[in-house]
């Protein structure tokens, strides 16, 4: 029996885009994103790369927590594969964000490089926001939900500084 496709809630979203796929989406969108612009000059080609490795590291990271699930539980591979996709799903949630916003730059709604520059901090934001929400979800303490926010969002912030670097 296939189970019931959950309504997308903001919620249900926060909770697959909060996932490992998903921080580790951001990340991984943030590099290429600086490695592909100034390698290929072109906002197209960018944008295209950072589309195909998205789904890439979707399909890698959802065949290893497939592996993983199938190694550690008495799980059928279909069983394992159902939670490969949901671990992972997250990826392509919340890259499809900073993906639209390259696609301003693409169709000339914003200067390239600017689209460039603001899907990197968008990145960072989102990273801070999911940072907040997991930490937000244990913990009381202010403190220490300001340090899940900016601990999260210092990888995005760690690839910016890469950038600046390199350009």
């Amino acid at each position: 029996m296939i189970a019931p496709v959950q309504k997308a809630t903001p919620r249900r979203l926060l909770e697959v885009s909060s996932s490992a796929g998903g921080i580790y989406g951001l990340i991984v969108v943030s590099g290429v994103i600086v490695v592909t612009r100034n390698l290929t000059g072109s906002s197209w080609e960018a944008l295209l790369a950072v589309i195909g490795t998205l789904l890439v590291f979707f399909a890698a990271h959802t065949y290893a927590t497939t592996l993983g699930e199938m190694s550690q539980h008495d799980l059928s591979f279909r069983a394992a594969l159902k939670r490969g996709l949901t671990e992972s799903i997250g990826m392509i949630v919340i890259g499809v964000i900073p993906v639209l916003v390259l696609l301003l730059g693409v169709t000339g709604v914003l200067r390239s490089v600017d689209a460039v520059w603001l899907a990197l901090l968008i990145d960072v934001l989102l990273l801070a926001i999911l940072g907040w929400a997991v930490t937000a979800a244990r913990l009381q303490n202010p403190w220490a939900r300001f340090g899940g926010a900016l601990l999260t969002a210092g990888f995005g912030g760690m690839i910016i500084a890469l950038k600046a670097l390199i350009h």
